[in-house]
């Protein structure tokens, strides 16, 4: 399960990721519009801007925007920059590669073996989709959403 951290930073990402290119928006807005706590966004967006992910200007026309495009930006990066290892065991982290402190042999280890295949085809989907799948066709489900709500009432 992500962190609330995470599904936040993930909600302000989707929201700059919807902005025109170059267009910075403040905290205030991302925070309202995205639904984020404004005090734990300041926290995010640090943490996001620390990884290159975006960028803040200063003064009157200042705010947050993206500076890889949401296609570059992945899943795991994301989760990676907030949460940290996303394994679900340290001995089969690719990042935060670790042995656990009470296994004796990894090679014979069944709870590895049982992982390591779930793990890697989670990661290879993480690292496959982008922010750029979040708010693609989105145009189309609004509209999508809209004639089914139009023919349940009875118009078509």
């Amino acid at each position: 399960m992500i962190s609330q951290k995470a599904k936040y930073a993930f909600k302000a990402l989707i929201h700059l990721a919807r902005q025109p290119k170059g267009e910075t928006i403040q905290i205030d807005d991302i925070a309202r519009e995205a639904g984020v706590p404004r005090k734990f966004l300041e926290h995010i967006l640090l943490d996001l801007k620390h990884r290159g992910m975006i960028a803040s200007r200063r003064g009157r026309a200042g705010g947050y925007a993206l500076i890889k495009l949401p296609s570059e930006i992945t899943i795991g990066q994301v989760l990676r920059a907030i949460d940290g290892p996303i394994a679900p065991l340290s001995c089969i982290s690719r990042t935060a590669y670790q042995p656990c402190a009470d296994c004796r042999d990894e090679a014979s280890c069944g709870v590895r073996r049982m992982f390591a295949a779930p793990y890697a085809a989670q990661l290879v989907l993480f690292d496959a989709t982008t922010l750029a799948d979040a708010v693609a066709g989105e145009d189309e489900a609004g509209a999508l959403a809209e004639s089914d709500a139009v023919s349940d009432r009875g118009v078509f």
